[in-house]
């Protein structure tokens, strides 16, 4: 008898342990635990539950929803809660009571009228179909058959075309509630035919509100810091952040605080990256590498960090316009106050090229084979925009020609008597060149008295002086000849040479040989008589033998050509330019190019 009490008994221990076993109650994480169950305990969303709220009170209720918005924001949870609105007992209802057999059957998810359908791998044309057939059946309990599509995106578009008329017509006791993070993928077609809400992200203080409500009910200590580091982490999805709550729970027991929870997370303190903007306000490039170096020793990601440094100059930013109490800054109270004892020792116009030169260098990380040299580069960068000189400064200093005032030092001595060095001086702008005033010129010599008909008429007055137009220009073809051989047209000089030039009020008549016609046919022409008037001139180009007169230039010279040549190569007023930007120049050879 005792043998086989013996021979019994782990049998019966057995048993009692796969009793145990099965009592025990499986861990439900705080995302899901606390999952709102009622319009009245969601956050964030007060547009969309009001306007649902009312569609259920007046008896609206439409066949087709749309719950678009950023995860973890409550589309599904929202999808659930209306369809427990629609089919409890006591409904429809906005306060379902969560107590009878529907309500509980749609909280737990096996509820045959509610049918919850993943889009992500139920997309194609024949899952369509199948739900299409579906939808012809009355619900087989509840008031309404409820078909929860969610990632409705993925759904393709032939899909989408199969289910088009169902959506457009579907029987009353239908009701689709398709969720989505992203709604510009689903078609316009079947958007038309539904109501559309879009959920926001939810606000920083609602999170980190939210959040000091669960750790009481778990009864878990946590400080302002863990709670915001863990709210910023969640970048306003309460799913996130709930998430990252249930793993600095894990990691840190009933005690969290906010350096374990940024060590958890992977966020780097704002003693870390105040060491950027003390950088900055001391203008020294060498800190700026010695972080990166210590970012590489401690095995830290360059991305990461040059992320949360532009997160750290927007909240600069956004302190520096809005004020620290600005509920655009998702902060605890003690890093508002000292985001508002930094943004002092900036302007807003430095913190806004920081922001976008961070930005920058972020996109610019993300496919760099370098990254250690392209943040060392992007750091050195902000340190030299420091340095530069605003617009309204220089404009300013133009007239002046003295460099602008250097900018004032960007903060004061930190506390301990320790003097940051003052940021380095501006280079000055190079001096003004101040020309000494043009000699005064002799006039230059009359021409010889006795110079045959075919001689070169000369033009002694200078080129400055703009001759009457009623009488003409004596000296014009000369001069337009010099200007066309400094421009090194040597074709239409010589076609100018051989034609008859004549100034008749605002036109200039040219007579050209027909050999000559198509080289006076340039732009070269009106560009040298613009240069040689000082103003543009009309042209009039007639094909003719033009008849010698004193405006032609001949080919024959006379004896003591050269000084001719000289005298009109120092009527040329690029000439007289040069000899006045330097006074002690000599003209020692002229060659008339015509010659060769």
């Amino acid at each position: 008898m005792g043998s086989a009490v013996c021979r019994g008994s782990p049998g019966v221990w057995h048993m009692a342990a796969q009793v145990n076993v099965s009592e025990q109650k499986a861990y439900q994480v705080i995302a899901r635990k606390y999952r709102p169950q009622g319009f009245e305990e969601l956050i964030g969303q007060e547009a969309v539950r009001t306007t649902i709220e009312n569609a259920i009170g007046q008896q609206r209720i439409a066949h087709g929803y749309i719950f678009a918005g950023q995860r973890g924001t409550g589309k599904t949870t929202v999808a659930r809660i209306l369809a427990r609105c629609l089919n409890c007992e006591n409904g429809p209802t906005i306060t379902p009571c969560n107590v009878c057999a529907s309500c509980k059957e749609v909280t737990l998810g096996n509820s045959m009228d509610v049918i919850e359908i993943d889009a992500a791998s139920n997309r194609g044309i024949n899952e369509m179909r199948e739900l299409r057939e579906n939808v012809r059946f009355r619900p087989a309990r509840d008031r309404y058959k409820v078909f929860i599509v969610d990632e409705a995106h993925q759904i393709t578009s032939e899909a989408f075309n199969a289910l088009l008329k169902t959506l457009e017509e579907p029987p009353e006791w239908v009701v689709f509630l398709m969720c989505t993070t992203e709604s510009h993928k689903i078609p316009v077609t079947i958007a038309s035919r539904c109501q559309q809400f879009t959920f926001r992200s939810v606000d920083f203080e609602e999170l980190v509100t939210r959040m000091r409500e669960i750790c009481v009910l778990e009864k878990v200590e946590a400080d302002d810091e863990a709670l915001a580091v863990i709210a910023q982490a969640g970048e306003g999805s309460v799913r996130d952040s709930l998430s990252a709550l249930d793993q600095a729970i894990a990691a840190c027991g009933n005690v969290i605080r906010g350096a374990e929870v940024r060590a958890l997370l992977g966020r780097f303190s704002l003693d870390s990256l105040s060491q950027v903007t003390d950088a900055l306000a001391a203008a020294d490039s060498g800190t700026m590498l010695e972080i990166v170096a210590e970012l590489e020793r401690t095995g830290q990601s360059l991305q990461h960090f040059c992320r949360e440094l532009s997160r750290y100059f927007r909240n600069l930013l956004v302190t520096k316009v809005a004020g620290p109490a600005s509920r655009l800054l998702g902060a605890s109270p003690s890093e508002r106050e000292r985001f508002g004892v930094v943004a002092a020792k900036f302007s807003e116009e430095d913190l806004t090229r920081y922001l976008q030169l961070t930005l920058d260098l972020f996109k610019d990380l993300q496919y760099s084979l370098q990254p250690r040299l392209h943040l060392e580069l992007g750091l050195v960068k902000l340190v030299q925009a420091g340095r530069l000189a605003s617009i309204e400064q220089l404009i300013a200093t133009l007239g002046s020609g003295t460099p602008p005032a250097p900018a004032p030092p960007a903060s004061s001595p930190p506390a301990g008597g320790v003097k940051l060095p003052p940021p380095p001086t501006r280079m000055a702008a190079p001096p003004r060149i101040t020309l000494p005033p043009p000699p005064v010129r002799p006039e230059p010599a009359p021409p010889a008295p006795a110079a045959p008909a075919n001689d070169i008429q000369q033009d002694a007055a200078p080129p400055a002086q703009e001759p009457a137009p009623s009488k003409g220009d004596s000296g014009l073809p000369q001069r337009l000849h010099a200007a066309l051989i400094a421009m090194g047209q040597q074709f239409t000089a010589d076609a100018v040479e051989n034609s008859s030039v004549e100034e008749v009020g605002n036109e200039v008549v040219f007579v050209t040989p027909k050999a000559y016609g198509l080289s006076m046919k340039g732009p070269d022409l009106p560009k040298a008589l613009a240069q040689v008037l000082g103003r543009p001139a009309k042209i009039k180009l007639t094909v003719g033998d033009p008849a010698p007169s004193a405006n032609t230039i001949e080919k024959a010279r006379p004896a003591g050509g050269e000084d001719q040549a000289e005298s009109r190569a120092l009527a040329n007023a690029e000439v007289q330019r040069f000899q006045e930007l330097f006074p002690g120049s000599q003209v020692r050879q002229v060659r008339d190019l015509s010659d060769y």
